[in-house]
This record gives structure tokens, C-alpha cells and sequence, in this order.
């Protein structure tokens, strides 16, 4: 069952993609100006983190809008805040921050779209949204990915 008549509406479309612009920001302050490495890398794992969080949320609410959804869904759902916070201890703890952190959120952002890849074989999901999810988190996770390097 992937997709539905229903279209994906254009303003997901472009608030989506103009999401990626804070992390691309991120990348391009590490470019421009090394004394804003700090700022930069701090500000894009934050970033990271909440839309990683995000997305979390985007299922669940998938996931209540479904008539029968699947089992899995819930939990899945409440994994990705549940790696962001994870993500966030080393820093609180004084351990070794950030990177390490932000190669798991890249990867988590990597990996996302295979849930909704799954997700689509139990609900009907906008026509769309499985193309859009695969731009905006390779995009995202890439360009967090960029950070990690820095």
C-alpha cells in the first residue's frame, strides 16, 4: 500500500526542503570562518538532533491517524528522540563531544527512510512522501555527516 491519491501538499514541499537550510548554514559558517567552528557544529547537532526528534513525532502522528497501524510503529516512533538525547549525555557528561554524536544522527537521518519505506506497506501515506523523506533526510544527514568531519 504505498501512497494515495491524496497529493503531498506543495507548502510541505517547500518548508521541507527549506529545512535544510539551517544545516547547510551550519557547513557553510565551517567554510567561511574557522572561529565559528564552535557555533557552527554546536548549532547543527542541535538542529540535527531536533529534527531527528522530529521525525519521531511525524510517525507517531502517522501512526494515530491510521486505522490499524502497525505494532511496531509506536515504538519506532519514540526512537529517535530516545538517540537524540543519547546523543546529547556525552556532551553534558564532559566526554568526548561532538563528534561521535553527530556521525549517530547522521546515520539515524541516513537510515529513516526505511521506516517509511515500511511504513507505506501499512498505511496509505501522501503520494509523494516517501520521495520527499529521502531528499530532506540524505540532505540532513549528509550535511550533519559534514559536521562530524569538521
Amino acid at each position: 500500500m504505498t501512497g494515495t491519491t491524496r497529493p503531498l501538499p506543495d507548502a510541505a514541499k517547500w518548508l521541507g526542503y527549506a529545512g535544510l537550510l539551517p544545516q547547510a548554514i551550519a557547513v557553510a559558517m565551517l567554510l567561511e570562518d574557522t572561529t565559528l567552528k564552535w557555533i557552527a557544529i554546536a548549532g547543527g547537532y542541535g538542529y540535527a538532533a531536533f529534527i531527528f526528534s522530529f521525525l519521531g513525532g511525524a510517525w507517531w502522528g502517522l501512526a494515530l491517524s491510521a486505522a490499524n497501524p502497525p505494532r511496531w510503529l509506536y515504538p519506532v516512533a519514540v526512537l529517535p528522540s530516545l538517540i537524540a538525547l543519547a546523543t546529547y549525555l556525552p556532551w553534558i557528561w564532559g566526554l568526548q563531544w561532538p563528534e561521535p554524536s553527530l556521525w549517530v544522527l547522521a546515520f539515524g537521518l541516513l537510515l529513516s527512510p526505511l521506516v517509511d519505506r515500511a511504513l507505506g506497506r501499512h498505511i496509505a501515506l501522501p503520494k509523494g512522501w516517501l520521495r520527499l523523506r529521502v531528499h530532506l533526510s540524505v540532505g540532513l544527514g549528509l550535511t550533519t555527516a559534514l559536521l562530524a568531519l569538521a
